[in-house]
């Protein structure tokens, strides 16, 4: 399993990347905007600098036509570097830009994946990651679990490169649900997995310990014990 953070917020990446097992970062346009008109490049270089050269690093391109989306994908590599992981939503201007990606060597994202066939199509385009919109599937009805088995089970038949990018979550359950049905990425907002490990029994748990270890020793700590 990897966990990504979806967000673009130079603060929560540094806080976070510093704590959890992170394998990367995402972000589209709707995320970046969250942090305003900022310098695009040097705030996506800044990114970069932090999670270093071992982390992926997702960026969406904005047009909305292969040409567009290949001219996009060729700034964003030249201006950050040539390892970003190009994300290009899965339409019928996506795919054809994912194929041509791919002749070229580009790491690809594929997003905005609603259907299995979008997840089989760009598996087969050559997309290195597939990201299925968890939430948004839940709350139009579609079985999420069922479709990221689905892809997993193609992955494992044919043996696609592809690795399953799990990706618009509301909460923890949703992601291990992700996982479980197979997905081997995920990308979540830090909240969530701040939520996961600040939940009212957890720090119960520890004032007990803390308080029962004071019964006897103290305010002295196993390091400190003569």
């Amino acid at each position: 399993m990897k966990y990504l953070l979806d967000t673009a917020n130079l603060d929560a990446i540094r806080y976070y990347t510093d704590i959890f097992p992170i394998a990367g970062v995402t972000s589209n346009p709707s995320i970046v905007k969250k942090e305003g008109k900022i310098d695009f490049f040097a705030h996506m270089n800044e990114i970069r600098s932090i999670i270093g050269m071992d982390k992926t690093l997702h960026i969406q391109v904005t047009a909305l036509d292969t040409d567009g989306m290949l001219r996009d994908a060729e700034t964003i590599l030249n201006k950050v570097d040539d390892q970003v992981c190009v994300k290009v939503p899965v339409t019928l201007e996506g795919i054809k830009a994912i194929k041509t990606l791919k002749k070229q060597d580009v790491n690809v994202t594929a997003t905005a994946i609603y259907s299995k066939q979008q997840g089989f199509l760009a598996m087969e385009a050559g997309a290195d990651y597939i990201a299925p919109y968890f939430n948004r599937m839940e709350n139009m009805g579609i079985d999420p679990d069922d479709v990221i088995a689905s892809f997993a089970e193609m992955i494992g038949l044919y043996g696609y490169h592809t690795q399953i990018l799990g990706a618009s979550f509301k909460n923890a359950g949703q992601v291990d649900r992700a996982f479980l049905a197979g997905a081997q990425t995920a990308t979540m907002d830090p909240s969530i997995l701040s939520a996961a490990l600040t939940q009212a029994h957890i720090l119960k748990a520890v004032d007990d310990f803390d308080a029962d270890w004071k019964s006897v020793y103290g305010d002295v700590t196993i390091s400190e014990l003569q």
